[in-house]
């Protein structure tokens, strides 16, 4: 099937692949679809639901039929469109949703089922006996469901994410967006220029005529050596942008090429988070079928798509070719055919005005109303003004039309606007912010149009940069104008398909609509319209035409349906490139890691974070001895902990304090400049929702503290009050968690420490308890707060980020020099404990500031979020579980979390329940297990015993209730 021809492929350089377990040969430049289709291979998928035979229908990443499955076994990939698929030496292709083969499927009986499967079959049938949905009817269901799977296995290969910022993000790369990136690159603009395809130029790679003089492919490749010569200019090819989100953001796809896979341990694809000044969206326009009897037979392609493949493979899919259209796309591609000396059959044009210069049966006003054939078309039938015909062919080229593909315009809510003049819907301006359009996608459907577009917007993207882009002409290019007849579907009898992908027909829409599923987004879930991987590029503006004629509205009354990102499939593993084998949970990393990794410290995840649980020392067996090393260092001598994964919140503005005053239990607005306090927040119910400490910086700037678990709950928080309840303060607000690196320096020794590492001198008259300011380590400026979670004397310096791998570690030598280091999270968790500070093992929720003894802190003199909830009388109530302290007196002198309290005396069953434990953990400086507890009227029952039972361990001990804090009750060594 190949023809000659100034393609792109490389004829020197065969390419040997297999698809369904037979060896073919492409070239290099081909895509599977082109060497299948050069091969004579015609239908290569079975469709989801009829298991009807299908062939390759388009020639990008709208393709809704030739899916296919590549590799085996572990790095086997599923639903991979073998049209995008770039030709490799070994690729290993096979067919999928069929059984046992590909020519022989048993499935295909549903096809003869067909009247009884129709649009919502699944919300009537199966219905009952109702026992036999689990046993029978669900496990059959599954198992003839889906499309290609995955192998169950781990997969071995290499993913990878990455993120880049630029002025200008282009995406698309055809004649549209090359005139963008030239002009703003020329500006001096810095540019990313983002093309799915292997080769910049889009369009102009599939069509034969001509731009400045120069065939369209080989200007292209001129401009994009222009391009790729600029130093500010980089061209990301086999990169898709999936998707455009907040703040400039956008993400995008990259795979690799055959040759950069094939290196051992090179990545397959890498996802990349782009933040861009502006951005312009080329991405061009997608041809739409027309629905007819038939219309997916193996050898009906669009239009654009035959003429690709003929100018740019140099194949075609067919020598007997008709061409079928409402537009002047049918009749460039028969004059392509041609010049490729294939021969066309009959030009059918449903314009009665149309006219044809080509030496070919030529068909005005006229309709493809059937075709014929089963697992290849065989022949049509043509709908004239004076009956019908039938015509011999073995391919049949359909333009409906072209859409502007809008997706990335609308992922941000926005709906875009109907175009009578394009019958197409265009992007609405300013739907994405900082974004704008220009070629093909907002409707400038002539080269020329193209080229002039992407000038304009590339000289406004680098005026809104602040540059000055040279004058610049556009080149000299076809300029036709966009002749279009509305045609969506063509009556007649049979199925006409909509939705090939889906296997959705004209008659399932109007179904929907006969059972009252008139809205458009009704109609797509009743049918599964647009719901399949191709997200309905090829379908939705036929469907949603349909639906408009069958309700009797317009098009743009009817509306279309929520484009959502991704753009095209992205597979989980690029998202979460790196977290393979962690279950691609989020990892976040302190920048102490390394260092604790080094230390050989066994790191244990808190919130997202994965922070060191002790630092074993030569000699040391079971964690408890660290533990106990570690508590005594810092009670005796000094310790070190990254206390970086607290959240950090910068507040600033006129109003930051009367902000602070509202969210917080306790007042902010008084609090002196360079002085810390701590603070208590309710939810609005009354139960506390975090506690930590808040620092004034300036007379207008805060930098508030949360805890780890609860940075992101208190963010949301922040901007819920700020958006909703008080929107008239002046107050913004930003996390600086990871752009400082925090440390707690801890113990008797922490002042004499940091003396030596400051270039300044602190003392208790300068850095009084609960003192915070900027400090200076040389030319680094940093962060003091005397603050302490372990009841000792302490301070957290706070620096910049880069810095902290380089801070941690001094401070680890400097505390290991005077009998100290670091400590982890057990000897954290001692520490605290010990002292009687909570943590979210405490405010888990279900506890309000009376429970914790902190009641008083609600001010009086102000009103905040859940004050009035929290005056209730239920959750003031003196038999309210209270926090307290505990210490085992009987023969188990082990304490376990989450045991539940009784009376000495009392049986442990539910009704006897007394309260619970939160915390355990042995002291060292006890001798003996402490732990924190909620317990009934706790506060008036210090002195008393209780017992604790588990009943899952089956442990019981004797508990004396005593006050939560042990250690240093007058707070003497924190403020000494």
């Amino acid at each position: 099937m190949r023809v000659e021809g100034t393609g792109l492929i490389d004829r020197s350089s065969p390419v040997g692949f297999s698809f369904d377990g037979h060896l073919y040969q492409g070239f290099a430049g081909d895509t599977l679809a082109s060497a299948l289709m050069a091969n004579g291979v015609g239908m290569v998928a079975r469709s989801f639901k009829y298991h009807r035979p299908r062939g390759v229908m388009t020639a990008g990443s709208e393709e809704p039929n030739a899916l296919v499955t590549l590799g085996l076994e572990a790095g086997q990939e599923p639903n991979v469109r073998a049209t995008t698929q770039e030709l490799f030496e070994g690729l290993m292709a096979r067919s999928q949703n069929r059984w046992p083969t590909l020519d022989w499927d048993l499935l295909a009986l549903n096809d003869l089922a067909a009247r009884f499967l129709g649009a919502g079959f699944y919300y009537k049938t199966f219905m009952w006996p109702r026992a036999f949905w689990e046993r029978l009817y669900e496990p059959v269901i599954r198992r003839a469901a889906g499309l290609g799977a995955l192998s169950g296995k781990p997969n071995a290969d290499k993913y990878e994410k990455a993120y880049a910022h630029c002025d200008l993000l282009v995406i698309g790369a055809g004649p549209a967006g090359l005139m963008t990136a030239l002009t703003a690159a020329r500006a001096g603009a810095d540019v990313i220029l983002a093309e799915e395809d292997t080769r910049a130029g889009g369009r102009l790679n599939a069509e034969s005529f001509e731009v400045d003089g120069a065939r369209g492919a080989v200007w292209a490749a001129e401009v994009t050596a222009e391009l790729a010569a600029m130093g500010n200019v980089r061209i990301m090819t086999r990169t898709t942008v999936t998707g455009a989100y907040d703040q400039g953001t956008y993400g995008a796809l990259e795979k690799l090429g055959p040759q950069m896979v094939a290196r051992a341990g090179a990545p397959r694809e890498c996802f990349w988070r782009i933040t861009a000044r502006r951005a312009v969206l080329a991405a061009g326009a997608i041809e739409r079928p027309i629905a007819f009897a038939n219309n997916d037979r193996p050898g009906i392609l669009m239009a654009g798509a035959v003429r690709a493949y003929a100018n740019r493979w140099n194949v075609v899919p067919g020598r007997n070719i008709a061409v079928f259209g409402n537009n002047d796309s049918a009749h460039r591609t028969a004059a392509d055919l041609i010049e490729a000396g294939v021969h066309v059959s009959a030009l059918i044009d449903a314009r009665h005005h149309a006219t044809c210069d080509l030496d070919i049966p030529f068909y005005p006003g006229a309709e493809v109303c059937n075709a014929h054939g089963r697992k290849a078309l065989e022949a049509i039938t043509v709908a004239t003004t004076s009956g019908t015909q039938k015509i011999r062919t073995d391919a049949l080229a359909i333009s409906g039309g072209w859409n502007p593909s809008v997706h990335l315009t609308c992922h941000m809510g926005a709906r875009p606007v109907w175009n009578a003049d394009l019958e197409a819907f265009v992007p609405v301006a300013g739907a994405i912010p900082g974004l704008s359009v220009a070629g093909a996608c907002q409707g400038d459907f002539s080269t020329r149009a193209c080229l002039e577009s992407g000038i304009a917007a590339g000289r406004r993207a680098a005026e809104d940069l602040g540059l000055t882009a040279p004058d610049m002409a556009a080149p000299m290019a076809e300029d036709s104008n966009y002749d279009i007849l509305p045609l969506w579907s063509v009556p007649g009898r049979g199925r006409a398909w909509l939705d090939f992908q889906n296997d959705v027909t004209v008659k399932d829409v109007q179904q929907a609509v006969a059972e009252n599923f008139r809205s458009v987004e009704h109609m797509k879930r009743y049918t599964t319209q647009g719901m399949a991987p191709d997200q309905g590029k090829n379908s939705n503006i036929g469907a949603l035409a349909v639906l408009a004629d069958a309700t009797g509205r317009g098009i743009p009354e009817t509306g279309t349906t929520t484009f959502r990102p991704p753009f095209v499939p992205v597979a989980i593993a690029a998202m979460g490139a790196g977290a393979q084998g962690a279950g691609f949970a989020p990892q976040r990393f302190t920048t102490s890691h390394k260092a604790s990794i080094q230390r050989g410290a066994p790191m244990i995840e808190a919130g997202l974070w994965y922070r060191p649980s002790y630092f074993p020392a030569p000699g040391e067996t079971h964690w408890r001895q660290s533990c106990d090393r570690e508590v005594a260092m810092v009670r005796n001598a000094v310790g070190i902990c990254d206390v970086s994964t607290l959240g950090k919140i910068d507040i600033q503005g006129p109003d930051a304090g009367k902000f602070l005053d509202f969210v917080y239990t306790n007042t902010f607005s008084t609090l002196k400049t360079g002085r810390t306090r701590y603070g208590l927040m309710l939810r609005e119910d009354g139960h506390v929702m975090d506690d930590g400490t808040t620092a004034r910086l300036g007379e207008q700037h805060y930098l508030m503290t949360t805890t780890t678990a609860a940075a992101g709950q208190v963010m949301r928080h922040l901007e819920f009050v700020h958006q909703c309840l008080c929107p008239q303060l002046d107050v913004r607000f930003i996390s600086v968690t990871e752009q400082w690196a925090q440390f707690a320096v801890a113990g008797p020794k922490s002042r004499s420490l940091l003396n030596g590492l400051l270039d300044q001198e602190i003392d208790d008259t300068g850095w009084p308890f609960m003192a915070c300011g900027e400090v200076s380590v040389g030319e680094m400026q940093a962060r003091l707060f005397r603050i302490s979670f372990s009841g000792e004397h302490a301070y957290e310096l706070a620096v910049p980020s880069r810095y902290g791998d380089a801070v941690f570690r001094e401070l680890v030598a400097r505390a290991e020099a005077m009998n100290g280091g670091p400590y982890g999270m057990e000897a954290l968790n001692v520490l605290r404990i010990e002292k009687g500070f909570i943590t979210h093992s405490e405010i888990h929720g279900r506890i309000t500031a009376f429970d914790i003894g902190m009641a008083r802190m609600i001010s009086a003199k102000k009103d905040c979020i859940g004050k009035a909830a929290a005056a209730r009388p239920g959750l003031v109530d003196e038999d309210r579980e209270q926090l307290v302290g505990l210490k085992p007196i009987g023969a188990v002198k082990e304490l376990t979390a989450g045991a539940h309290l009784f009376n000495r005396d009392d049986d442990a069953i539910r009704v006897n329940d007394q309260g619970y434990i939160t915390s355990v953990a042995f002291s060292p400086t006890c001798g003996h297990f402490l732990g924190l507890a909620f317990l009934k009227n706790g506060r008036a029952r210090h002195g008393e015993v209780v017992r604790m039972h588990d009943h899952l361990r089956g442990s019981v001990t004797l508990c004396e209730v005593h006050d939560p804090v042990v250690f240093d009750p007058e707070g003497g060594r924190v403020r000494g």
